[in-house]
């Protein structure tokens, strides 16, 4: 029984260093935003 507690508390806490990389990853990191126009072929836009 012992090693089942251990082999949980290293998932909770491999877990819990998953879910904090990826908060610290989104918080402090934000992607620069560009604009991208590409024409579709066939398609033909009426004015």
């Amino acid at each position: 029984m012992p090693s089942l507690f251990r082999f949980l508390i290293v998932l909770g806490l491999l877990a819990a260093v998953t879910y904090g990389g990826l908060y610290v990853m989104s918080e402090f990191f934000e992607p620069q935003s560009t604009e991208v126009t590409q024409p579709v072929p066939g398609v033909k836009i009426r004015r």
